[in-house]
């Protein structure tokens, strides 16, 4: 599960000690998707890697597509720590766009089209073999405000669980 970009407080972030709130936040997005979890840990333990696709916190309202390029080189590089993944919950316009830089940095075209996410969450995509699921960010104090988009952020994980039990739905 790729989210936007690190918390601007790191005592926020997903591995942070305590109740961070990316935590809190992610735990109730799965909840909501019918996946009992309480922890970071518990949704590790699923099999799920929870990551930003901008290493450092915002310092403005947008993060500039010049940053989300340079930083998709690192989460390109974490990704391939990972040789068996199925499928990547696309968490959010910033997410999409670095994985899209990857694709490009592969000689490939966009793995996700332009365009609505609300359109775009309902189609079928891959990159690599890897099943890509667009959806919107769950991870910060946003997730509370806009139910419309929390219920399709659940629709979403539970999509992606679905899939892998399908083995990633093709």
């Amino acid at each position: 599960m790729i989210s936007e970009c690190a918390p601007d407080n790191p005592e926020d972030n997903y591995y942070a000690p305590g109740d961070p709130l990316f935590q809190r936040t992610t735990v109730q997005a799965f909840r909501d998707a019918g996946i009992e979890v309480s922890s970071t840990r518990e949704i590790l333990n699923r099999g799920v890697y929870l990551t930003t696709a901008v290493k450092c916190g915002k310092t403005a309202c947008a993060i500039r597509p010049e940053t989300i390029r340079e930083c998709s080189i690192l989460l390109e590089r974490e990704l391939a720590l990972f040789p068996n993944i199925k499928a990547l919950l696309l968490m959010g316009d910033v997410a999409i766009k670095a994985i899209n830089y990857i694709a490009a940095n592969c000689g490939e075209k966009r793995a996700i089209p332009s365009g609505s996410t609300y359109k775009l969450r309902t189609r079928s995509h891959f990159f690599k073999g890897i099943r890509l699921f667009p959806s919107y960010l769950q991870a910060g104090p946003s997730f509370f405000i806009e139910n419309s988009k929390r219920k399709m952020i659940a629709e979403d994980i539970a999509a992606a669980f679905a899939a892998l039990d399908r083995g990633a739905g093709r």
